[in-house]
């Protein structure tokens, strides 16, 4: 499917679905937002572990600066970035399954949205560049929820149990690619847009990367 196709796919979209912050007081209240929350488990990678895995993506100060950069860019661009990620989303069946009511076998419109609220605010939050030790635990998390039994506790859905680890990394090519035009918008050297856009690859690359603990043998991570 090609880059025009996406960008335009968002009639079925439209059904479908940080400077750094302070403490979890200053976070919206989104339903099943859980990011510095006391309840969430503590993640089972250490902060060690991210940097020496910050090394190996070649991830650097220089490209926390440049997530930053990109966060005044993209603020008040995130519904339009997320009709192009869930027209995407919806053009692809293989996407769309993992959205799929079990009862109707459609798409849970009211599922689609609760996430995409969640969506919105996590392109803010991979573009504050805040890696402590709250953000690494809703790392945890958010790898739990993609898996059973967390995948459909959080918006009491009723839809397939997991999403398979394959199309988690994946989605860092569609994810990263279709932003790059967002980040051209307002007025910003092509060098500076590419030095966004390279730091929100190995930003996302390494999510997932973090994501996909509950899914690996024990030992194996």
């Amino acid at each position: 499917m090609s880059l025009t196709r996406w960008m335009g796919a968002t009639t079925l979209a439209a059904t479908f679905m940080l400077t750094p912050q302070a403490d979890a007081q200053d976070r919206p209240a989104i339903p099943g937002y859980a990011y510095g929350q006391a309840t969430l488990a503590k993640a089972p990678y250490t902060m060690q572990e991210l940097k020496s895995l910050e090394k190996a993506l070649l991830f650097t100060d220089e490209d926390v600066r440049y997530l930053r950069m990109s966060k005044a860019i993209l603020a008040d661009q995130t519904d339009a970035i997320l009709d192009v990620w869930y027209g995407f989303v919806a053009s692809t069946p293989e996407l769309v399954v993992y959205f799929r009511n079990n009862k109707t076998g459609k798409p849970d419109a009211a599922y689609l949205e609760a996430v995409r609220k969640r969506f919105a605010q996590w392109i803010l939050d991979t573009a504050s560049a805040n890696y402590d030790q709250a953000w690494l635990d809703y790392q945890y998390e958010i790898g739990l929820r993609h898996t059973s039994p967390k995948k459909n506790s959080t918006d009491h859905a009723d839809s397939v149990p997991l999403v398979h680890f394959r199309y988690i990394p994946a989605l860092t090519i569609p994810v990263t690619t279709t932003l790059k035009p967002f980040l051209a918008k307002k007025g910003a050297s092509a060098e500076d847009v590419e030095k966004m856009q390279a730091a929100w690859v190995k930003s996302v690359l390494m999510q997932t990367i973090l994501w996909s603990y509950p899914y690996v043998r024990d030992g194996s991570f």
